[in-house]
């Protein structure tokens, strides 16, 4: 069983920047690759950036330039530098592992940007 803790969520203005933090239980963490997905409303969730287990990142491309992920195994943590936030990057933000098949959510974090 795999345990996710988004933190680092918040109001931010227009240009502002925050950073997202997710913490996870167990080991099998550190080997196996880890995503930031977010979802607004009315809308499917949308992956938004992963890494692997041995750091190759991918972005989405709304995101590229602004937002950079990272993890630190030591301590089981995957983070999401968000820079230059725009309206458009409000959403509930969630991490996400998937792990022999099976899909491990955290609660989610809000991100809300104020023009």
């Amino acid at each position: 069983q795999v345990q996710l803790v988004e933190s680092g969520g918040g109001l931010v203005q227009t240009g502002g920047s925050l950073r997202l933090s997710c913490a996870a239980s167990g080991s099998i963490f550190r080997t196996n690759a880890v995503a930031w997905y977010r979802q607004t409303p009315g809308k499917q969730r949308e992956l938004v950036a992963s890494i692997t287990s041995g750091g190759a990142t991918n972005y989405a491309d709304s995101v590229k330039g602004r937002f950079t992920i990272s993890r630190d195994n030591a301590k089981n943590t995957v983070s999401l530098q968000m820079n230059s936030l725009k309206p458009e990057d409000t959403a509930v933000y969630y991490c996400n592992q998937r792990i022999f098949g099976n899909n491990y959510w955290g609660q989610g974090t809000q991100v809300t940007v104020s023009s």
